[in-house]
């Protein structure tokens, strides 16, 4: 795409439909806010620069765009009254001027449009270049309209305006032909309307009208008919949210199915854009699959499973999981119940059972932890086996430490390793000790005091305990 381009994205609304304290935009569907899937749109098509319109006084989409896009430097100005869409486009009248004095282009687009994509945007800038428009307007069809500005023709089925909903009577409504809400102008058109633009009886000033006059006074304009219907999709309320998150949900199930993967049964499965898995993979239901995941072939994952930012291998098998930024090599069979934290590795064939949770730790091929164990902090060797109850005591108060456990040891139930500590090759735990120094290689630590029977002593304290 040329240097010469801007996009101005309105994202000033309120949430007043919603019923949020939170800015519109920043509504999610797949767990990514409205605003973040359009600014996404806007740079992966090539536009030079993007200045986003918010509303006053709320740093939260300035925050947002600053830390999701660092190095791309969306700028931000601010809509203190919204009176329309045309308005909002006027907060960003000093950055469309500069782009009006090198002939360029500006895109005008709404921030709660999660399926606008690259390719649309490009396909239609192409289409204006062409042209040689002044205005060229992104369209689709849709059976159920409502809600949308009809685009209107003549005669001979050239474009000559947007009717909006409110004032559209009853044959304009049944029009399907409907705009997105997304423009190419030349900047220089653009600016020469927004000079001279008469605000409407309700004092708000609408980009609709704008292309109107610019059509009256002799404009070039014309339509560019989206490749899909649903990048016109926007959110008004809780119930489009919804039906947004269905929908996007379910076209990554179907890209999937496609590809190869089992997912016998759809039922609370969420797959996040992004996500890659291998042929042969089961998802069972209520799993959600998050950021930048990749699962290889022939596990099975789920149900009631949450796996976010990690690798898991061929083979794998996790069950009743939650998974944070880790990797699971193959054929490690998990669950139910396990949490496995962040920078954890679980080796080939590692097996973790009831009530496990793994923290900072990798756990090497064959070891096997089977339940109610806490490994935090830990290096821990090939084929070790963990008793019930087992935790590596990583935390002083002041400073985490670790714990090293080589090949082929045997950890007792309920033995507590306080780091820094390390268990050599081989070596035993016996079942209730607390391990403070280091157990040698092929060596059994003890560290519990010797049992004492007091005989009698029920006998002897009836009266003192007695109920």
């Amino acid at each position: 795409m040329e240097t010469n381009t801007l996009a101005v994205i309105m994202a000033a609304g309120t949430a007043t439909m919603l019923k949020s304290g939170m800015p519109s935009v920043m509504a999610e569907v797949m767990s990514r806010p409205l605003i973040g899937c359009v600014a996404s749109a806007v740079v992966n098509s090539g536009i030079e620069q993007t200045v986003t319109v918010v509303p006053a006084n709320d740093n939260c989409i300035k925050n947002y765009l600053a830390k999701e896009f660092p190095k791309k430097c969306i700028e931000t100005v601010e809509q203190e009254n919204p009176l329309g869409t045309a308005h909002a486009v006027m907060q960003a009248l000093p950055y469309i001027k500069k782009i009006a004095e090198s002939d360029g282009n500006v895109l005008i687009l709404n921030g709660d449009t999660p399926f606008l994509d690259a390719n649309t945007i490009y396909g239609a800038y192409n289409s204006h270049l062409a042209s040689d428009n002044d205005i060229t307007v992104i369209t689709a069809n849709l059976d159920k309209p409502f809600g949308y500005g009809r685009i209107i023709r003549n005669s001979e089925r050239e474009f000559v305006g947007i009717i909006e909903e409110q004032d559209a009577d009853r044959d304009v409504k049944k029009i399907t032909e409907i705009s997105s809400g997304t423009y190419w102008f030349k900047a220089s058109k653009l600016t020469e309307i927004l000079s001279q633009l008469p605000p409407r009886a309700n004092g708000h000033y609408n980009l609709v009208d704008a292309v109107s006059i610019l059509i009256e006074l002799g404009a070039k304009a014309d339509t560019y008919f989206a490749p899909r219907s649903d990048i016109i999709l926007g959110v008004n309320n809780r119930i489009q949210l919804m039906e947004l998150n269905t929908y996007a949900k379910m076209q990554e199930i179907n890209f999937h199915l496609s590809a190869g993967v089992n997912i016998p049964f759809s039922d609370g499965v969420i797959i996040e854009p992004g996500v890659e898995i291998g042929i042969d993979t089961c998802i069972m239901p209520n799993t959600i699959i998050k950021g930048n995941t990749k699962i290889g072939k022939n596990c099975v994952i789920g149900p009631n499973s949450v796996i976010s930012d990690s690798i898991i291998e061929d083979n794998a098998k996790l069950n009743n999981v939650q998974c944070y930024q880790s990797t699971v090599k193959s054929g490690a069979d998990i669950g139910p119940f396990v949490h496995i934290r962040p920078n954890s590795v679980i080796g080939d064939n590692v097996h973790l059972g009831n009530f496990v949770e793994v923290k900072n730790s990798t756990i090497d091929e064959g070891t096997k932890v089977s339940h109610l164990t806490y490994v935090g902090d830990s290096d821990v060797g090939k084929r070790v086996n963990f008793g019930c109850g087992t935790v590596t005591v990583n935390y002083d108060g002041k400073n985490k430490h670790r714990t090293t456990i080589g090949d082929d040891c045997f950890i007792g139930c309920n033995t507590n390793l306080i780091a820094p500590v390390t268990v050599g090759d081989g070596a035993y735990t016996a079942a209730g000790s607390t391990i403070t120094d280091n157990v040698p290689e092929d060596s059994l630590g003890i560290a519990r005091a010797r049992q004492v029977n007091k005989v009698n002593w029920r006998i002897k304290n009836k009266d003192k305990y007695s109920k």
